[in-house]
């Protein structure tokens, strides 16, 4: 079955007339939007069910995140096994990543590590968080050195989300990679032909074999003996990986090769991408500043971009907006509530009034502006207390004796 999944003709990757979903390009033809069945088709990953949902509280004794309640994270792969696990009374590790870009986060970077948080305390389980600074060099046109400083910059982002030291280990590759990690990089990538990778990633003639070469380093933090100082004797250790769908193609590779070389497969649980506020054609954009709300923004920002860019279902005059109602189905406001107003009952509440036409676009707006300004704000604040030598401590390759307390 594994095996057919890694031969799929499609691969790794959806690059059809009506979408195109790799790890560096999310986007929908034509003003339509992300079709997430067509994604778990192709991708050949699986539906997360509410039964799913069902055990993790009933394993954590804990309500599921909002993001899993609401269907923000709507696909895995193999997550069951990884509650077996816990089940079991064994542990896992979790890994996610980020590829340092940009000097700041927008609310879409927050989203894996916001979920991944909740992860962590829920189960009380070690981290490891990868800044691909590699990567960014080679994709982008970025110095070495610059990619070294954002990935600092983003660390301080990554820190201010509440992670606990004592169970988070926070790398960069060019800081990290080699010994132990660079020899599973090394088997990772004898396994993999030019072909396979070809067709995984859809690299051509006119690519750098720098972006031919990155994905095993992708890979390996899957692998807990890429990390001797924390998981030395525990090779057995099983993987989570929380990210956002358009990552598959590097952890369908990884699965393919694991059992080959003697580990598990990862597991993962992905999420939908946060959409841009102009609509649901592609996901937020680092490079178009008015797709995005940063956590550099301040309030007076996040109104203006709420209120010029986010993009409205509701009718173009009250008369019509009264007798229709809105268009849920296109309203970015009512989206981004989704994802980041706790309550259920007031989103219920809202989206059945603004359906119905009783609650007006500037209504949804405000509150929307509410609920983000203090997220960002909260951010904001503390980030601020994040110093340059929590940084190093949390950079620090070092054991962490605690880690599964």
């Amino acid at each position: 079955m594994e095996k057919a999944e890694a031969e799929r003709k499609v691969e790794e990757s959806v690059e059809e007339d009506d979408q195109v979903v790799n790890p560096w390009q999310v986007s929908a033809k034509d003003g339509g939007k992300i079709d997430y069945d067509k994604l778990i088709d192709k991708f050949g990953c699986q539906r997360l069910q509410q039964s799913l949902v069902d055990r993790v509280q009933r394993l954590t004794s804990r309500p599921p995140h909002v993001f899993l309640r609401r269907g923000v994270f709507f696909a895995h792969r193999d997550f069951e096994e990884i509650l077996n696990v816990y089940e079991r009374g064994e542990k896992f590790y979790l890994y996610t990543g980020r590829g340092p870009s940009s000097e700041a986060l927008h609310l879409g970077h927050l989203v894996p590590f916001m979920f991944t948080k909740y992860l962590q305390d829920a189960f009380k389980v070690p981290l490891v968080i990868q800044l691909t600074d590699d990567e960014k060099c080679m994709w982008k046109n970025l110095s070495v050195e610059e990619c070294q400083r954002l990935a600092r910059e983003n660390a301080k982002d990554i820190i201010a989300c509440g992670f606990d030291i004592s169970k988070t280990f926070i790398f960069s590759d060019f800081d990290y990679v080699g010994g132990a990690f660079y020899k599973n990089m090394v088997k990772v990538a004898k396994c993999v032909t030019y072909n396979k990778v070809v067709g995984i990633f859809g690299f051509t003639g006119e690519d750098h074999i720098g972006k031919v070469s990155f994905p095993p380093v992708q890979a390996v933090p899957s692998f807990p003996s890429s990390f001797p100082h924390l998981f030395s004797g525990k090779d057995d250790l099983r993987c989570l990986i929380p990210c956002a769908i358009d990552q598959d193609p590097y952890f369908r590779m990884t699965r393919d090769v694991a059992p080959r070389l003697g580990y598990h497969k990862p597991a993962l649980i992905e999420s939908s991408f946060f959409p841009a506020m102009q609509g649901e054609t592609g996901k937020m954009s680092a490079s178009d500043p008015n797709s995005a709300i940063y956590v550099t923004d301040s309030a007076k920002d996040i109104k203006n971009k709420i209120n010029k860019y986010a993009f409205s279902g509701g009718q173009d005059s009250i008369e019509k907006h009264r007798l229709y109602g809105a268009n849920l189905e296109v309203d970015i406001p009512i989206k981004y509530l989704n994802f980041f107003l706790e309550d259920d009952a007031e989103l219920e509440h809202i989206t059945k009034e603004y359906g119905a036409g009783r609650m007006l676009t500037g209504e949804v707006k405000q509150r929307l502006i509410q609920v983000l300004t203090e997220i960002v704000e909260r951010h904001r604040r503390a980030r601020a207390a994040v110093t340059d030598e929590m940084v190093d401590a949390f950079m620090a390759v070092r054991p962490l004796p605690n880690m599964f307390d």
